[in-house]
């Protein structure tokens, strides 16, 4: 992903301190895009992948396991079904 397409798809964190450097680390390197299916699934989804800081998340999940700092967490997941439906569109109907 581009610099300026990860500019465009963290658009609601514009205005946040933190904003440059998270579009700098997802424009940094390959990225692995899923849509995920089920059953309470962004709920499942946050659980597997932990809390955002990964010195606060818990052992097992994956930003434990695989974030550097919490700008830096190694994952990114939809937090609800709108903006799901906004993440799909972003990457898939281009």
């Amino acid at each position: 992903i581009t610099k300026e397409e990860a500019a465009e798809f963290y658009i609601v964190h514009q205005t946040k301190p933190f904003y440059e450097k998270l579009c700098n680390y997802l424009s940094s390197g390959p990225i692995v895009v899923m849509i995920l299916e089920g059953e309470d699934v962004i709920s499942k989804n946050w659980q597997i992948m932990g809390a955002t800081d990964p010195l606060k998340a818990e052992v097992g999940t994956l930003r434990k396991m695989f974030g550097l700092s919490i700008d830096k967490n190694s994952v990114h997941g939809s937090d609800s079904l709108e903006n799901a439906k906004t993440e799909i569109n972003f990457f898939f109907n281009k």
